[in-house]
């Protein structure tokens, strides 16, 4: 059994990615699935394994040491007082060693998790320094806002200057927390550690665990070796790319209607068998799926929690002069309002569309390099707009929107196209053969419209999509 990175101390539950009591597919081990993820303790058996205390107890520091290999009989293990490790690491299963600390809880709580909770704190200071300085103002007698007003004219350089000082630090944050995004090379806003975002991958894959609980399928359902056999045919085909090949895809398939995928920060992939209706082959669903995994690769997690945390603070600063100023709360409250929707609508969903966009072109490539049938991803987003014109399901605006319009998404990847038949052409993959199928379904949806509504054409069939069929292209 391998033992990797960090381990929380025992009598806590077995959270957050990378931690021991979790093999690399961020699962916890069968060994001890049953001893650290319920908080148990066992002692070492005295006879296999040496303890001695390390006199560090403030720091929690322990350290495992040895220079044997698995199943050899001799290994030498520290431990500090501040807890007992299981008795299932004996003396011939542990193979990896390393040093590592433990936190108290307080200090190991994620730093984005911290800042969701402070937030609606930093809120509500906002608001009642904004309305203490609209109150004090209002009670200022006349001749004493004269002279305060005097005396900012007075001192409006040294004002000037203090807010221009805090605008090049707050730029100097900005442009020092600037990294180079994963394969496309843009710049992106990376104000948290990605440890800090794995940890809150780990919370969101307990609790999807949790929501969907009886509704997984089982690995000899045929829909789950489908969408395996497509992970796996992806992260092979793109092995090449380092931080696509860093991950330890695992996927999990549930009984939802829903059309939906996602996949974590963490390499957890989630597919709802309500997609696997939705996609009529193959090809599309191993688009989807590397557009999902596109998302983990290029960590748009990292990156939009950083945009959203670096708004919210800039928000805070608008909100505090809408109180200062609105002479009522009443119109204080409607403006906050208006701020809010103005950051949702200029910045958050703008921003959103854009990684959507992103993950569409690179999820596009590694389709590209399986040797994928890569014209199949325009005709999904064409047949998902079809369908919701005939289902008569309400449409927005895609300004309203956190995804871009299915037209919109069919004509971007029509656009990256010739690119993506570049790249398939240079890994040696079969040549697409028969009729472009985006034309073909543009035909025949254009003889479908034409139709009486009571008439079904003769040569449609209903296709079985619960199953997938399992042909795939060979490198």
């Amino acid at each position: 059994m391998n033992i990797i990175r960090s381990l929380k101390l025992p009598s806590r539950n077995c959270i957050f990615f990378h931690l021991a009591a979790f093999t690399k597919q961020g699962k916890c081990s069968n060994l001890y699935r049953n001893v650290i993820c319920k908080g148990q303790r066992y002692p070492l058996s005295a006879s296999n394994t040496e303890v001695y205390k390390n006199a560090r107890h403030s720091l929690g520091r322990f350290c495992f040491q040895s220079s044997r290999t698995l199943g050899e009989k001799t290994t030498t293990l520290q431990i500090s007082s501040a807890g007992q490790l299981p008795r299932c690491f004996s003396a011939q299963n542990i193979q990896i060693i390393r040093c590592f600390r433990t936190s108290p809880l307080f200090q190991a709580a994620p730093a984005p998790f911290f800042w969701i909770i402070v937030k609606p704190i930093q809120k509500l200071f906002a608001i009642i320094f904004g309305r203490g300085i609209r109150k004090w103002w209002q009670a200022l007698p006349a001749n004493k806002r004269e002279v305060f007003k005097e005396s900012i004219r007075k001192n409006k350089w040294k004002i000037l200057l203090g807010v221009g000082s805090l605008g090049v630090s707050f730029a100097v944050f900005y442009y020092t927390h600037l990294e180079e995004t994963p394969i496309t090379g843009r710049t992106r806003l990376l104000v948290f550690r990605k440890e800090h975002l794995k940890q809150l991958a780990q919370m969101e894959y307990d609790t999807w665990m949790e929501k969907l609980e009886g509704k997984m399928l089982p690995e000899t359902d045929e829909r789950y070796q489908a969408v395996e056999k497509v992970v796996s045919h992806l992260s092979e085909s793109n092995k090449d790319i380092p931080q696509l090949s860093a991950f330890k895809w695992t996927v999990h398939v549930a009984d939802e209607p829903e059309v939906n995928a996602f996949v974590l920060p963490n390499g957890e992939v989630f597919v709802f068998t309500g997609l696997l209706d939705a996609a009529s082959d193959i090809n599309q669903l191993s688009f989807i799926l590397g557009h999902e995994i596109a998302h983990a690769v290029l960590e748009h997690a990292v990156k939009k929690v950083g945009m959203v945390h670096l708004l919210d603070f800039v928000s805070l600063i608008f909100l505090t002069l809408i109180w200062a100023i609105c002479p009522r709360d009443s119109w204080a409250v409607l403006g906050q309002w208006i701020q809010s929707k103005l950051k949702e609508f200029m910045f958050d969903r703008p921003y959103s569309r854009t990684l959507e966009a992103e993950a569409d072109e690179v999820g596009l490539q590694f389709a590209a390099k399986a040797c994928v049938d890569v014209r199949a991803s325009s005709l999904f987003w064409q047949r998902m707009g079809v369908v919701e014109t005939l289902e008569r399901q309400p449409r927005l605006p895609e300004w309203l929107s956190t995804h871009p319009s299915h037209e919109n998404r069919a004509e971007h990847l029509d656009q990256l196209m010739p690119e993506a038949l570049k790249i398939r052409e240079s890994c040696n993959c079969p040549s697409l053969s028969g009729p472009d199928p985006r034309l073909v379904f543009k035909h025949t949806m254009q003889r479908f419209l034409k139709l009486p509504e009571d008439q079904e054409s003769p040569n449609s069939t209903k296709e079985d999509l619960s199953k997938p069929k399992l042909d795939f292209p060979h490198t």
